[in-house]
C-alpha cells in the first residue's frame, strides 16, 4: 500500500481509491490515537456537499463508534469551520470529508487536534501505520455494551462558527455599504458565508451557491476565478471574493474584475496590519512560489517575507515556530492565526472587505501596493530527479544565476515529487531576461542530468 496522507490529508477518488473500508479504518485509528487520553472522546465530523460525502461519513463515523469515540456530525461545513469548532467545543478531534478544489469525483479525510491544528507528519504516520495494520488484522480495541461510540447531528454547532466569523468581521453592520459578489463554488461555504457578510451588513450577491452534490468547483470558484470577475463588472458592485470547495482558500477581483491573488491580499493585510502595528514581528510567511513583487512590496513598508516549501501545512510551521501571525499562498490559502489555526477563506474576505471599508480606497488602488515581477517557468525533463542534489555543475549555475540577478530578480529550482522532472522558475524586472536565465539553467539541467 502507497502512501496514505499527503500534504493535506488522504485523498483520491472515492469509492475508488478513497473507499469506504479504508474511510471506516482511518475512522478507527484516528480516534485511537488522538482521543486515546479521553474515557469517553469525542470527535466532530464535518464535510463538503459533494455526493460521495455522505458514504465516506457514514463509514469513517462506524470507525470512530467501533473505538468507543462519539461522532458529533456537524453536517455540510467549511474545513475551517471544522477547525474552529474543535478548538473551542469540548471535542477531542476534529474530521473534514473534502477534497477542497479538486473536481467532485474526488474526495478527502484530514485530522485536526483538540487545539484545531492539523496534525504534524508523526501523528499522521502513527495513523499510517494503523490503518495498514488494520487491513492485515484486526488489532485495535473494539469496546461492547456502553462502551461503543454513539452519532449525535451537530448542525446548530454551524451557526457557532457563522456567529464567530460575524465577531471577527467587527460585529453586525460593520461592513455597512460594501458591495459584493461571492463565488461559493457550490461547495460548503454556500449557506455560511453569504449569510456571515449579510449579517455583517455588506450587500451581497451570491454566485454558485447551490450545490446539488455534482458541481462543486465546476467552472467557479477559487480554481475558474473569471466567474466570478464576470459577475463583478456586470453587477457594478465594488469588489468580488471566490471561495474553494471547502471555503478555505480565496482569490479577489476589483470593481473592473482584475484578479487579485493571495500574494496581492497577503500584501494588502500585511500593509494594513503593519499602519495599525498589529502584525507580530513585522513579518509574514509565504512559500517559495510566492511573486517576488511581494517582497518588494512589503520591504518598502518594512515587513519582511520568510519563505517555505509549498504546502499551507509548512506556512503553519514556519508562523507558528517564529511567532507570526499571517502567512500564505498564492493559490489564496491564508492562515491568520490571530483568527484561526488553518487557512479560512471567508474570514480572509471579512478582513479584506474591512480594509476597504475601514480606508475608504477601492480594491484596485489597494492592490496597486504590488508590483507583479515577470515569471517564466520550465519543466525539465531528466532521467533522474534526485539526482539534482547531487549536482554541483547545477548548483553552481544556479548560485551563479542568483548572483547576475541580484536583487532584481529570483531563482527557484526543484524536482518534482511526483514527476521525473525539475522545476525552473525565474523572476526577474524584465521578462526576456527572465527567459534568457531560464534556457540558461534548463541548458545546463539537461546536459548534466540527462534530459531529453
Amino acid at each position: 500500500m502507497a502512501r496514505l496522507f499527503g500534504t493535506d490529508g488522504v485523498r483520491g477518488v472515492a469509492n475508488s481509491e478513497l473507499t469506504p473500508e479504508l474511510a471506516y479504518r482511518l475512522g478507527r485509528a484516528g480516534a485511537f490515537v488522538l482521543t486515546r487520553k479521553s474515557k469517553r472522546p469525542t470527535v466532530l465530523v464535518g464535510r463538503d456537499p459533494r455526493i460521495s460525502g455522505d458514504l465516506l461519513e457514514s463509514a469513517l463515523v462506524a470507525g470512530l463508534c467501533s473505538i468507543g469515540a462519539d461522532a458529533r456530525c456537524l453536517g455540510v461545513v467549511t474545513t475551517p469551520g471544522v477547525a474552529y469548532l474543535s478548538r473551542v467545543t469540548a471535542a477531542d478531534a476534529g474530521v473534514m470529508i473534502s477534497a477542497s478544489h479538486n473536481p467532485v469525483a474526488d474526495n478527502g479525510i484530514k485530522f485536526f487536534d483538540g487545539s484545531g491544528f492539523k496534525l504534524p507528519d508523526a501523528t499522521e504516520d502513527e495513523i499510517e501505520g494503523l490503518v495498514k495494520a488494520e487491513a492485515a488484522a484486526d488489532q485495535l480495541p473494539r469496546p461492547t455494551g456502553a462502551g461503543v461510540g454513539r452519532v449525535f447531528r451537530d448542525e446548530a454547532e454551524v451557526e457557532r462558527y457563522v456567529d464567530y466569523l460575524v465577531e471577527v468581521g467587527g460585529g453586525e453592520g460593520s461592513l455597512a455599504g460594501v458591495k459584493v459578489a461571492v463565488d461559493c463554488a457550490n461547495g460548503a461555504a454556500s449557506r455560511i458565508a453569504p449569510r456571515a457578510l449579510q449579517r455583517l451588513g455588506a450587500r451581497v450577491t451570491a454566485i454558485n451557491a447551490q450545490p446539488d452534490g455534482l458541481n462543486i468547483n465546476v467552472r467557479c470558484g477559487s480554481t475558474h476565478p473569471d466567474a466570478m470577475a464576470r459577475a463583478v463588472r456586470e453587477m457594478g458592485v465594488d469588489m468580488g471574493v471566490a471561495y474553494d470547495g471547502d471555503a478555505d482558500r480565496v482569490i479577489a477581483a476589483d470593481a473592473a474584475g482584475n484578479i487579485v491573488d493571495g500574494d496581492g491580499i497577503l500584501a494588502i493585510l500585511a500593509g494594513d496590519m503593519m499602519a495599525r502595528k498589529a502584525l507580530p514581528g513585522k513579518a509574514i510567511v509565504a512559500t517559495v512560489m510566492s511573486n517576488f513583487g511581494l517582497e518588494h512590496a512589503l520591504a518598502r513598508v518594512g515587513t519582511e517575507v520568510h519563505r517555505t516549501r509549498v504546502g499551507d501545512r509548512y506556512v503553519l510551521e514556519a508562523l507558528r515556530e517564529r511567532g507570526l501571525a499571517l502567512g500564505g499562498e498564492q493559490s489564496g490559502h491564508i492562515i491568520m492565526l490571530d483568527h484561526n489555526t488553518t487557512g479560512d477563506g471567508v474570514i480572509t474576505s471579512i478582513e479584506l472587505l474591512g480594509v476597504v471599508k475601514r480606508t475608504g480606497r477601492p480594491l484596485a488602488d489597494l492592490a496597486s501596493v504590488m508590483t507583479r515581477f515577470p515569471q517564466v517557468l520550465v519543466n525539465v525533463r531528466v532521467k533522474d530527479r534526485r539526482a539534482f542534489e547531487k549536482s554541483e555543475t547545477v548548483a553552481k549555475a544556479v548560485r551563479a544565476a542568483e548572483a547576475e540577478l541580484g536583487r532584481d530578480g529570483r531563482v527557484v529550482v526543484r524536482p518534482s515529487g511526483t514527476e521525473p522532472v525539475v522545476r525552473v522558475m525565474v523572476e526577474a524586472l524584465d521578462e526576456k531576461r527572465a527567459h534568457q536565465v531560464v534556457d540558461s539553467l534548463a541548458a545546463v539541467i539537461k546536459r548534466e542530468m540527462g534530459g531529453e
